[in-house]
């Protein structure tokens, strides 16, 4: 896309003045929390060194310590030729686990809790020319009331739970802002209209005359200009329309671009914010004509019927865990799902390295968006939750591979859902708050089991037989569905006082096999001793799926091994334990 940088953190949201603050930091352990008290702020201690993104447990941070530390602080120095009047300078934090506090010359900044989504503060009041100083103090804890994914929440690791990520892990960056600004926007595609909807977010000092702002969108598709729309800013936040058909193209058949898997075209765009004429800030990005939505029994991908064939990612690497080393890695993982067949994947657990889903946008890559869990219900859980979901759907909401939202997994923080009704309102409400931020993607609010309210049901079997399984959901689709045969082991399909009402069903969790190795780790079923015996189970259980009439996709458990959890389909040096061309095969094999 005309818009992308190399290691640019906000793919979708470009501009050219930034710079990028990853490297080696000053940083410390404060066991005793002390740090704040003697006002490390004003006067860092010396300590030690780290690799900023990485956070403290890995091997690329240069630290390698998998003890818990609860306070930990960072400093590094950025300099400032001189600062500017006419601009704001933006600092910006991708992800940093859990309390995050900052000063900047010794001044406070501001704070952010959460782990998973994007945070910035303005700090143009608090820069001298020169050498300036950054301060970071971050608070974490074991708490399972916080969102953590697959964080341990145990001293040590267990069941599918890893090595906590404390800190810093995702990258820091500043970003220089024109006083009168996009703050952010929106892009809904229409497809059956051929518009697009966009909603602006504006920056604009007080002083402003309103009538004399303009804000301007010029579409551009393969170098050619398409659209071009122009507006009075009146207000704060203002929508427009583009339209997007053109009856004089020569490329475009219908006369719009459609992004899909196996054609994934997308249009640039530059947004262009005017006073008095004169240019005051341009963003650059592109978006995605697409539309996904349920019929019936189906999911439908711009009107056709969707047969998803994803896998599960849970985004570790062996010497940064849950940071990509860099973006080659990102990409190279995407390539490999797509070298094994897969059109899709369900990122688990995790807020993605936004340049993730930039390239799954880019090489046609399906995505659901899944939340960080929490373990426990209360009413702090609940509230830390919902703020970082809504963080996460509006950061992501313009990527067109992102087709399915999926905020909750297998009843996470809240247990007692198929009976309590407390919780089944919380589900609920995470339904209708993520259906009112985004009304174009399906919500699958519990994966899994135990459904409440959701647009497709899904159900997670790790059966190791396919013939078992086959059996299972042909001569006994009523039962499953009205609750009366739990699906897998001790859940049911739903919880009580919900019923099927027809949605589209997908086995969203089902394989998870693991090879016989001289090391510890689980799988699913029985470790299986050779490539050959690997290939006969994956091959009779992803055939019974596709032989059952009324389940529309799947999703493989999973990409990479993960630290005790050893059931890829590579292991975490992204090796291929079995024929990717033969496990592509199979999976190209019939349904659509």
């Amino acid at each position: 896309m005309k818009c992308y940088k190399k290691d640019y953190p906000r793919p979708q949201f470009v501009r050219n003045q930034w710079v990028n603050l990853n490297g080696r930091w000053e940083f410390g352990f404060d066991d005793d929390n002390v740090g704040e008290k003697e006002r490390w702020f004003h006067e860092f201690p010396e300590m030690k060194k780290i690799n900023v993104p990485f956070a403290y447990e890995t091997k690329l941070s240069g630290i390698e310590d998998e003890t818990v530390h609860h306070y930990v602080w960072y400093h590094t120095k950025f300099e400032i030729p001189e600062p500017s009047q006419k601009q704001k300078l933006m600092l910006h934090f991708e992800g940093s686990d859990f309390i995050t506090k900052v000063w900047v010359n010794g001044e406070y900044a501001g704070e952010h809790k959460g782990g998973y989504s994007r945070f910035s503060f303005e700090i143009s009041n608090l820069l001298k020319k020169g050498t300036n100083t950054l301060t970071v103090k971050v608070e974490d804890s074991l708490d399972p009331r916080q969102p953590r994914g697959k964080q341990r929440w145990m001293p040590e690791n267990f069941g599918c739970w890893y090595i906590q990520t404390t800190g810093i892990w995702k990258t820091v960056w500043m970003e220089y802002v024109p006083e009168i600004s996009l703050s952010h926007v929106k892009m809904t595609p229409d497809l059956e209209s051929g518009t697009l909807d966009i909603e602006y977010d504006l920056s604009i000092p007080d002083y402003i005359v309103s009538s004399e702002l303009e804000v301007e969108a010029v579409v551009f598709f393969d170098g050619d200009t398409v659209a071009r729309n122009r507006v009075m800013v009146d207000r704060d936040i203002i929508r427009t329309i583009i339209d997007l058909r053109s009856v004089h193209s020569k490329k475009a058949q219908w006369g719009v671009f459609m992004w899909s898997p196996s054609d994934p075209q997308l249009y640039d765009i530059e947004f262009r914010v005017y006073y008095k004429g004169v240019q005051q800030d341009l963003v650059a990005s592109y978006f995605g004509m697409r539309e996904i939505r349920i019929d019936g029994p189906n999911v439908l991908l711009n009107g056709e019927p969707l047969y998803q064939r994803l896998i599960l990612d849970q985004g570790y690497w062996m010497d940064s865990q849950l940071t990509p080393p860099d973006e080659e890695a990102l990409i190279k993982d995407i390539d490999k799902i797509m070298e094994l067949g897969y059109n899709g994947l369900r990122k688990h657990q995790k807020t993605e390295d936004e340049r993730f889903l930039y390239w799954c946008d880019v090489k046609g890559m399906l995505v659901w968006s899944e939340a960080p869990s929490s373990y426990v219900y209360t009413d702090y859980s609940v509230e830390l939750f919902i703020k970082e979901w809504i963080d996460i759907v509006k950061q992501n909401y313009n990527h067109p591979s992102i087709i399915t939202w999926t905020p909750i997994n297998e009843s996470w923080g809240m247990p007692k859902i198929e009976t309590n009704r407390t919780q089944q309102h919380f589900s609920e409400a995470i339904y209708h708050i993520t259906k009112s931020l985004d009304n174009s993607r399906p919500v699958i609010v519990n994966d899994g089991w135990e459904h409440t309210v959701s647009d497709i049901i899904t159900l997670h079997d790790y059966d190791q037989s396919g013939e078992d399984m086959l059996e299972k959901y042909i001569n006994y689709h009523d039962e499953i569905m009205d609750t009366r045969k739990y699906h897998c082991h001790n859940k049911s399909a739903f919880a009580n006082g919900f019923e099927y009402k027809g949605q589209p069903v997908i086995i969203s969790e089902y394989g998870g096999t693991a090879f016989v190795n001289d090391e510890d780790g689980w799988g699913y079923g029985d470790k299986v001793s050779s490539e050959k015996e690997f290939l006969e189970r994956f091959e009779a259980l992803t055939m019974a799926i596709k032989k059952i009439p009324y389940v529309c996709g799947y999703c493989y458990t999973q990409v990479t091994d993960v630290q005790q959890e050893v059931n890829g389909l590579m292991d975490i040096h992204r090796n291929f334990k079995a024929d990717a061309r033969a496990i592509k095969e199979i999976n190209e094999r019939g349904r659509f």
